[in-house]
């Protein structure tokens, strides 16, 4: 091929790659806010709402915004606070996780602590 014709041919298939690599930015969101909701829901009913508010209200918050932004066809901005929104609950979830075993923790040292007392009664 002579080299007047590869030229306009490279051109229009850098333009063709570039398109297709642009309109991934424009596909809708839908998916990344729905794993949102269920990210969040889940952090609800882990305790989230108890033993970790602000994470949890910081999730709802950033998936209230994605599903406007998706609903406003900004779908860039829609996966970016969907993916905001997973990671806050999923810390949300975590701390709920984590404050549920210091609890547990807390209320076997106090188990053990009662029968120390106990069996030093039951030894005097």
């Amino acid at each position: 091929m002579a080299p007047s014709k590869i030229r306009p041919a490279l051109c229009g298939l850098s333009l063709v790659l570039l398109s297709a690599c642009a309109s991934g930015l424009k596909t809708p969101a839908t998916a990344d806010v729905a794993a949102s909701r269920e990210a969040v829901e889940s952090a609800g009913s882990s305790g989230a709402a108890e033993l970790a508010p602000d994470e949890l209200g910081s999730a709802r918050e950033k998936m209230l915004r994605a599903s406007q932004a998706l609903a406003a066809r900004d779908y860039q901005l829609a996966r970016d606070l969907a993916q905001q929104a997973q990671a806050d609950a999923r810390l949300a979830q975590s701390k709920a996780n984590s404050a549920k075993a210091a609890n547990a923790a807390d209320a076997l040292q106090e188990d053990l602590r009662v029968l120390r007392e106990e069996l030093d009664r039951a030894n005097k």
